[in-house]
């Protein structure tokens, strides 16, 4: 049985599409490659609850474990206001709302290059 790779901008695509499948809002990816050292991209989501937050990380760390993605780490899939899957070269945050704003991620790497991910489809770039 041969492990499949995904990397970078194929893993984040795979992270996306994942949120898009069971309603994530506001989808951000932040390229953070050359300001950190702990990963290349962050993608950032809101859920609508912490039932919603925890079912959308879950759908990630489903999918990608289908491509044979071993995740790293994660956090917060017990409280639901805030849960981290560390991919590697991806960092995933599904957050609240309130706790998005709190935290402004967005604006902690401003700086970095930020792209709104499109529904339906986001086509190369």
């Amino acid at each position: 049985m041969t492990k499949a790779t995904v990397a970078g901008e194929a893993l984040v695509k795979l992270a996306i599409d994942a949120l898009e499948d069971i309603k994530a809002q506001d989808i951000t990816t932040i390229d953070v490659r050359g300001k950190t050292s702990i990963t290349d991209f962050m993608v950032i989501a809101s859920g609508t609850s912490s039932r919603h937050v925890k079912s959308l990380v879950d759908n990630v760390l489903e999918k990608v474990k289908e491509q044979g993605v071993r995740p790293l780490g994660s956090e917060g899939l017990d409280t639901g206001e805030w849960a981290l899957l560390d991919l590697g070269e991806v960092v995933v945050h599904v957050m609240l709302p309130t706790a998005r704003q709190f935290y402004d991620l967005e604006r902690l790497w401003q700086g970095a290059e930020q792209s709104r991910a499109q529904s339906a489809g986001e086509g190369e770039q």
